[in-house]
């Protein structure tokens, strides 16, 4: 890397966010192996309240660790992006109140209401690939040499819009599989590197077809006792032990919304009874978290952040940076090009895998086994995916339409209608190409 003599220059789009302070932390933990020296905390003028508090906290954060890195924080994006080596986005077009609403109104019509799957996410999607397009033109031309490292929800959709138009060299990210990682570690008592898991499918749509342990294989076992692994952003239903057996690989938690449609369902509903939309439960947590971050004496990270459902997200971002810039060649779960690897599915699309990271870029590997009955419902998903990103760039209703009525928690042409017109009409300031 060019900047390898005078320390990295790292722009982060949506600094304002209440997960900064893990990132941060995982900058200051990781700083032999990624020699940061200018941090970007970017945002826009509706989170410039939220960027300054979690900003001075961050600078705080830096200040203890004595480390030579410059925190700076801005509204100006091209500055923040002007040769860095690497861009982090981790943002919410809309904000929470737009997330809301992906959850309220199809639930208003006996559908799931979901952020990132299901009609919420195909909106969370419309709104968010223009603006990420829009960011990858000014890395075009002011960083054409950095890594985009997307965090942004719908990852898979989102790496996918950004593969397919734009010239930037972009890797998407999740939290599950770090996750999952995370509590094999509890649960067997042994080193992340005596695990191995195989990824395979979309983002917030895979199925884990290996899992060994120190060399053993845990799959059965672990899909026999239904343990319960679960995000903290999705209900812990119970799995049906027969299906379970048979599934062939471990469950993303996401993939109850499909498998327990009724469950979910009934769960959401009753939830949003008790609390409110879950945009509403975090927004609670957030700010409790923002008065957190307010304490001129809070120089870490506060625990509260790890009841956000995007745990450890940061440190995947860190991973993946330290494996890309010191030519790691280790073994990590992303979302990136398919190529030939799920050869049911087009080429060009985004897939969620395990790649080997170099220093030119990760390299996806061939996967050991899909199983069968995946492959229709990941086939499915990816045809509505591609439907939307086309509906995002073009701002066509019909097509649309049809990505809303290819998504398999939409029952009817009839419901997908209702739900497209009164979303869109929710979203209209977000969506100009719906309504020229």
């Amino acid at each position: 890397m060019a900047q390898q003599a005078k320390g990295l220059k790292i722009a982060v789009i949506g600094g304002g966010s209440s997960y900064t302070p893990e990132i941060v932390e995982g900058f200051i933990k990781h700083y032999d192996e990624l020699p940061i020296r200018e941090l970007w905390l970017v945002d826009i003028e509706q989170g410039k309240h939220k960027l300054d508090i979690v900003g001075e906290l961050a600078k705080r954060m830096v200040v203890k660790s004595g480390l030579p890195i410059e925190v700076h924080l801005t509204l100006d994006r091209r500055e923040a992006i002007k040769g860095a080596d690497f861009v982090s986005t981790q943002m919410r077009v809309g904000l929470l109140e737009a997330r809301k609403w992906d959850e309220h109104i199809p639930n208003l019509h006996g559908v799931i209401g979901q952020e990132t799957t299901g009609p919420g996410g195909m909106m969370k999607a419309l709104r968010t690939i223009p603006v990420l397009l829009d960011i990858c033109k000014d890395i075009e031309e002011l960083a054409p040499n950095a890594w985009l490292l997307n965090f942004t929800n719908p990852a898979g959709m989102v790496t996918e819009a950004i593969s397919r138009h734009s010239k930037v060299k972009s890797i998407g990210l999740c939290n599950a599989p770090i996750g999952l990682h995370k509590w094999l570690i509890n649960k067997y008592g042994v080193e992340a590197k005596r695990i191995y898991t195989e990824f395979v499918g979309l983002n917030h749509l895979h199925w884990v077809t290996r899992i060994e342990i120190e060399g053993e294989d845990k799959l059965n076992e672990l899909l026999d006792k239904r343990e319960e692994y679960s995000g903290k952003n999705v209900p812990a239903t119970e799995w049906d032990p027969e299906f379970l057996r048979n599934l062939g690989g471990f469950p993303s938690y996401y993939l109850k919304y499909f498998y327990m449609q009724d469950a979910m369902l009934e769960e959401q509903l009753a939830s949003l009874k008790a609390n409110g939309t879950r945009a509403e439960v975090v927004k609670r947590v957030e700010d409790e978290l923002f008065e957190l971050y307010k304490n001129p004496d809070l120089q870490e990270k506060p625990k509260q952040l790890e009841q956000r459902g995007g745990a450890y997200y940061s440190e995947a971002a860190v991973n993946l940076m330290v494996s890309l810039y010191n030519d790691r060649r280790d073994i990590q779960t992303l979302n990136v090009t398919n190529g030939r690897v799920l050869d049911f599915l087009p080429e060009d699309a985004s897939i969620e895998v395990n790649c080997v990271v170099t220093g030119q870029g990760p390299l996806p590997l061939p996967v050991t086994k899909v199983p069968e009955h995946a492959k229709g419902l990941i086939a499915a998903v990816k045809t509505y995916e591609r439907l939307t990103i086309e509906a995002a760039i073009t701002g066509d209703r019909g097509i649309a339409l049809q990505a809303m009525v290819a998504h398999p928690l939409v029952p009817s042409v009839r419901v997908a209608k209702i739900l497209l017109d009164e979303m869109l009409e929710k979203n209209k300031p977000y969506l100009p190409r719906f309504f020229q």
